[in-house]
């Protein structure tokens, strides 16, 4: 085996997200029509919506039997005609991380942003959404990463053939996966977007396993070689095990919103340690400002005094869309009016979405943010200790943006 294969771990299976936020509309969408008169109460998600958040692969795994990469249904292979790059050995790599939620922010992206007008209706026009256009919004998100991994000039896409496109030698350990793996390597970004289009069921399906070939596509588009140089002393995988599950690294975040697999957070490169201590190399975090942004939040870090900050390129991206690290679990914040992030009067009362992706979720949850309250610090004054008592960790991780800023739920009941 080669030495790059130390930098991912292997890993059988990750089902999909069985929930995207276009489907939430529009559920939301038929119960307004079936109810066109009733208000709908913030009491109906009281139950469901106040429980404390479980990961998807969590509450599948309580339903669903395991399901191997092998059982790929014959359907979403496609034929050695086509042709391509078979695999190599030397390429045979696993691993996989709760990407979704990435994806759902680059759809999102893609359907608000996608013209140059702006307006709030445009919330409206995601709750129509048909089946093509969701095909061509995912086609457009799984593009927009792959190319900006490949430094916007080249992009690799990996689908599962029919045969073998190598023979395992002693040291590779068969998986009926792996070895069936074929590239595609495209130097325009309109044609990346057209073959996955043409090949979408193979990242959607059920049983298509799309997310470990998006893993794939996503590390061959930014070749080993630059992943090594995205990397630092602190990190060498995408990857770890926590509780039994592979969890995606810091490093993994970064390559999928920036490009980059940086392993931190902050801004530009840093030449000491936590102590201050100098280094014998620098420290690497985020260069550029993406589309999509991130921001963090765990109560048990910032117990402990170990929050990581995070730095201006991630908190301000191009556009207000925002993967959240909230607790270890991940969710999507958003608004639809892009001047927000470049006129700082929109900043003072503006609303966000937010999706947490979970079956809990049932319907869309609309938040007022007032930066000039500050009231909510008044109201801390009486609570000893860890503010979480009374605010939820959604509301944390908006202030660590817009410190001190009002939060209004407008009739949900808080929850996450």
């Amino acid at each position: 085996m080669t030495d790059y294969q130390d930098l991912l771990q292997t890993i059988k299976s990750l089902q999909h997200s069985r929930l995207s936020y276009i489907e939430l509309l529009q559920e939301e969408v038929k119960r307004n029509q079936d109810r066109p008169n009733e208000k709908i109460k913030s009491d109906e998600d009281s139950d469901d919506s106040s429980r404390p958040a479980t990961s998807a692969h969590h509450i599948r795994a309580q339903n669903e039997q395991f399901t191997a990469p092998y059982s790929i249904p014959q359907t979403l292979t496609v034929s050695p005609s086509l042709g391509g790059q078979p695999l190599s050995p030397e390429l045979a790599v696993g691993g996989a991380c709760a990407i979704q939620m990435v994806v759902q922010a680059y759809i999102i992206k893609y359907l608000l942003f996608n013209q140059p007008i702006n307006s709030e209706c445009k919330m409206q026009s995601l709750m129509t959404v048909g089946e093509k256009e969701q095909r061509k919004a995912l086609a457009a998100a799984l593009t927009d990463i792959l190319w900006t991994a490949g430094e916007e000039q080249t992009a690799t896409v990996c689908l599962v053939m029919s045969e073998r496109c190598f023979t395992p030698h002693m040291d590779y350990k068969l998986d009926n996966f792996t070895e069936r793996l074929q590239l595609f390597t495209f130097k325009n970004k309109d044609d990346v977007k057209s073959f996955i289009c043409e090949h979408i069921q193979c990242f959607k399906d059920e049983g298509s396993h799309g997310t470990i070939l998006f893993l794939y596509s996503l590390i061959f588009s930014r070749t080993i070689e630059r992943m090594r140089a995205d990397f630092d002393c602190t990190t060498t995988h995408l990857l770890h095990v926590s509780l039994g599950n592979f969890v995606c690294r810091q490093a993994l975040l970064n390559l999928l919103l920036t490009g980059r697999a940086t392993p931190h957070v902050f801004n530009g490169t840093s030449p000491n340690d936590d102590q201050d201590e100098a280094l014998a190399q620098p420290l690497h975090g985020v260069l550029t400002r993406s589309h999509v942004g991130y921001l963090l939040w765990n109560r048990e870090q910032v117990h402990h005094a170990q929050l990581p900050l995070v730095g201006s390129m991630l908190k301000t991206p191009k556009l207000p869309i925002w993967v959240c690290n909230i607790n270890g679990t991940y969710s999507v914040l958003f608004s639809p009016n892009r001047l927000l992030l470049s006129d700082w009067k929109m900043e003072h009362l503006f609303h966000l979405y937010f999706y947490n992706g979970q079956p809990t979720q049932l319907s869309t949850t609309m938040l007022t943010i007032d930066t000039h309250s500050h009231h909510w610090q008044a109201e801390n004054n009486d609570i000893q200790g860890d503010p979480e008592k009374k605010f939820p960790s959604v509301e944390m991780t908006i202030r660590t943006k817009w410190e001190g800023s009002g939060i209004d739920w407008n009739g949900t009941v808080p929850f996450f």
